[in-house]
């Protein structure tokens, strides 16, 4: 199991060869998911691309209107105003590919800390707060995508050695770990 400790230089998190693989894969999902609701960028692979043209653009996002269509990433993409949907559509235009952008900055922060053969990490401020970000959006993908709720079963009517719980046990190792973390880093 994960461990999570104040240390030296910092917070220190020690997973073994296989947590850091779950967490690399699930972070690589995250991310191919996130990235497609990225725009494409005027101008991108353009090197003859004029100033003026960047200044525009920096000024013209062109961010989807739309929620995702998958309500795992519309958990964590979700509409600034239930209310209004014309308000809701602008405001994700200018401010979904920002958000995306800094979740897949945490995502790939975490990813590409992680030792193949597990190990410990020491994490400082800024890494640990991208790793708080980032398990925090594989929690909701995943708890999401397995309906769970504060009232439901914690294994999905499974038991938890049953394969078919597995999915349930990683949601619940991902809570820990981010319990762990959180407390850890507020202890300090």
């Amino acid at each position: 199991m994960a461990r999570v400790r104040r240390g030296r230089g910092g917070i220190v998190v020690a997973l073994d060869a296989a947590e850091a693989e779950l967490l690399r894969r699930m972070l690589d999902e995250l991310c191919g998911e996130l990235r497609a609701r990225l725009p494409g960028r005027p101008g991108d692979g353009d090197a003859r691309e004029d100033v003026g043209d960047s200044v525009g653009a920096a000024f013209d996002t062109q961010g989807p209107t739309a929620p995702p269509e998958d309500p795992a990433l519309a958990r964590l993409l979700p509409d600034a105003y239930s209310d209004d949907p014309a308000a809701a559509a602008e405001m994700r235009r200018l401010t979904e590919p920002d958000l995306v952008q800094a979740k897949l900055d945490a995502a790939t922060a975490v990813g590409s800390a992680l030792l193949p053969t597990g190990g410990k990490l020491i994490l400082d401020q800024q890494s640990g707060a991208a790793w708080l970000a980032a398990l925090n959006d594989l929690r909701l993908l995943l708890g999401t995508r397995l309906g769970v709720t504060e009232d439901g079963d914690p294994f999905g009517g499974h038991r938890p050695n049953e394969s078919a719980a597995a999915p349930y046990v990683v949601y619940h190792w991902l809570t820990g770990l981010q319990d762990r973390l959180v407390g850890t880093i507020s202890a300090g």
